[in-house]
């Protein structure tokens, strides 16, 4: 594998370009010397054999004009003889085979003994005896080695004598011309090695900067920012070096820019106290965050990729209505599966949209308007109660003065008893407005606090006392029961008494003849004190536990108004104690009795205004 990496890198590539364009140089340059050496001994070769040849053609012409008879030898006249003699020292020196040939075809000398007084009927020498005088050719012998044919005519004037055959091997040129031949390709193998060490050398110089810019490009990649490219050039790759550094701060600093204003969303996102929803396109969503996932009681991983109608149960119709129309809000009610209540949710639908492509996405946004629908709704049921509860006296007044303005007045017991009426139904309208003023005064934080030291066992004694005539009239037994060590404390006496008042007041409404109250304080821990009024009547359904401390909730209407409650009472009671930095609670069961728990602190400031 790392063979096959090697060839596919660019080092290779060039080292490969590298050699093979020395390898084309050194082949044509190895032609072109071989055809020039080639041809420049060839030629050589060639001339001087023609050179020799017409020397000695010019030689043995004064032989061939002579009379070879014995009396011309005699007289010291030049006879074939000589020639011959002539002929086979110039053999010797020229390693070539010399013929003499006479007109009529015959060889009269030769360096070749076999060949003497032979007729040679070769094509050169038959054009050299019609006088011709250029007759060359080169050819390859049986045993494959080139040879040269020369045949030269020789003559005086138009006349000629005969002819000069010459027969020369050309093996030393081509020895010659191999030799060099090797040489060059010795030469052409030693420059491609040089090359090839030279290509790994310089292209190592371009290769390398470029390796460590790919591993900086893979380090980047997987999101290490640490490191830069060390420059050793100014060239085009040291130019690039600076622009990839350059970019990969320019990168770090926006991916660090992009993580911090990432973070910054997940964090809003996350402490957001409205739920958002996002979705792409296609209406899956993609963002959830953790208060959508409380509001809607659902896990991340169950909800991410579904449809938002699946989610929310309303239809995608009906997403896409409020997102095209005016009004994008929609009210959603959420059971819950461990309470009795249910939530309200506000949802805002917003398009999300991205330049040039339309619409991309959804975000909703959810509000959980659970308090601001229960103190709506208990505006309401405070404004129609209050109306309800000075609306019914008043008629009672109003049809009681027309009945007197009848004619009712001049009866005097009828009018006496008109009268009664009237005057009680004013002082119940009196004692509504009353308590309407104390909570008023105490949710504005108006109402003063005139703490005082007071003894519990005191206090406690004194309520009983006040409820004495009503106790004795309807048999009710009351216990008080102080824990040791519990003597006094700073609080609000005459608010404190109006709580006790309610609580003993109630208790004795709704226990029945010969019944059992119990007034208990105890000391707890953290300097709380803690004051219990039990009884054992009636007691209150488990499903009005939760509001019995609203105004003007009555679990029983008609009974309450007729025993002259206002319902306002228990809510009196809670704002005072909680003015004092105490606590109340109600524990009940329906048929056993009820159980009212309030706790003050012991230490207290001199003065609090509330």
């Amino acid at each position: 594998m790392k063979g096959i990496r090697f060839f596919q890198s660019i080092q290779a590539k060039l080292i490969i370009i590298y050699v093979l364009l020395i390898l084309i140089a050194m082949q044509l340059i190895g032609v072109y010397f071989y055809k020039t050496v080639e041809t420049y001994f060839k030629n050589d070769f060639l001339a001087s054999r023609n050179s020799q040849v017409t020397l000695l053609a010019g030689f043995v012409g004064s032989y061939l004009t002579g009379d070879q008879d014995s009396k011309n030898a005699a007289e010291g006249k030049k006879t074939y003889a000589d020639l011959n003699e002539f002929v086979s020292n110039l053999f010797s020196i020229n390693n070539a085979e010399i013929q003499i040939i006479d007109a009529n075809g015959n060889v009269i000398s030769t360096s070749v003994p076999n060949h003497l007084k032979q007729k040679n009927t070769q094509p050169e020498v038959i054009r050299a005896l019609q006088g011709i005088k250029d007759n060359q050719r080169i050819f390859t012998d049986e045993d494959g080695y080139r040879k040269v044919i020369i045949a030269k005519p020789v003559g005086s004037g138009v006349r000629v004598l005969g002819a000069v055959y010459i027969i020369a091997s050309m093996e030393d040129v081509y020895k010659t011309i191999r030799s060099i031949n090797r040489i060059l390709i010795s030469g052409t193998l030693i420059a491609l090695g040089l090359t090839a060490i030279l290509g790994v050398l310089l292209t190592s110089t371009i290769t390398n900067p470029i390796k460590e810019i790919t591993k900086q490009a893979t380090a980047v990649a997987e999101g290490k920012f640490d490191q830069q490219l060390i420059i050793q050039g100014t060239d085009e790759i040291g130019q690039l070096g600076h622009t990839f550094n350059f970019m990969m701060n320019r990168l770090k600093e926006a991916l660090t820019l992009n993580e911090e204003e990432k973070e910054k969303l997940a964090s809003i996102l996350t402490n957001m106290n409205d739920g958002i929803i996002a979705t792409d396109d296609r209406g899956q969503i993609i963002v959830l965050n953790r208060r959508a996932k409380q509001i809607l009681q659902t896990e991340e991983e169950m909800t991410l990729g579904l449809d938002i109608s699946e989610v929310l149960g309303i239809p995608m119709e009906a997403i896409r209505g409020f997102i095209q129309g005016q009004v994008n809000t929609t009210l959603l009610d959420i059971e819950l599966p461990d309470e009795d209540d249910q939530l309200s949710v506000r949802i805002i639908f917003t398009p999300i949209h991205r330049r040039g492509e339309g619409q991309n996405g959804i975000i909703a946004v959810l509000q959980d308007v659970t308090d601001q629908e229960k103190l709506e709704q208990a505006r309401r049921e405070f404004v129609a109660n209050v109306s309800h509860e000075l609306r019914t006296p008043l008629t009672t007044i109003k049809s009681y003065l027309e009945a007197l303005d009848d004619g009712a007045i001049e009866e005097p017991q009828l009018a006496s008893r008109f009268i009664s009426v009237t005057r009680s139904e004013t002082e119940r309208m009196i004692r509504l407005v009353t308590d309407l003023l104390h909570l008023s005064r105490l949710d504005s934080k108006q109402s003063m606090m005139s703490k005082s030291t007071t003894f519990v066992s005191e206090m406690l004694e004194e309520v009983a006392d006040r409820f004495s005539f009503q106790l004795q009239q309807r048999k009710i037994n009351i216990v008080i029961q102080v824990e040791p060590g519990v003597t006094s404390l700073r609080l609000d006496r005459d608010k404190i008494d109006q709580v006790l008042d309610n609580l003993v007041s109630n208790a004795i409404k709704y226990t029945g003849d010969e019944g059992a109250i119990r007034l208990e304080a105890k000391k707890l821990e953290k300097d709380m004190l803690e004051i219990t009024v039990q009884d054992n009547g009636i007691g209150i359904p488990k499903k009005d536990l939760s509001r019995i401390f609203e105004r003007f909730y009555r679990v029983d209407k008609a009974r309450s108004r007729n025993m002259g409650g206002t319902g306002l009472g228990l809510s009196i009671a809670r704002e005072i104690v909680k003015a004092h930095g105490g606590s109340i609670h109600l524990e009940s069961e329906l048929g056993h009795g009820t159980r009212v728990v309030f706790t003050l602190p012991i230490q207290q400031e001199e003065e609090d205004e509330l």
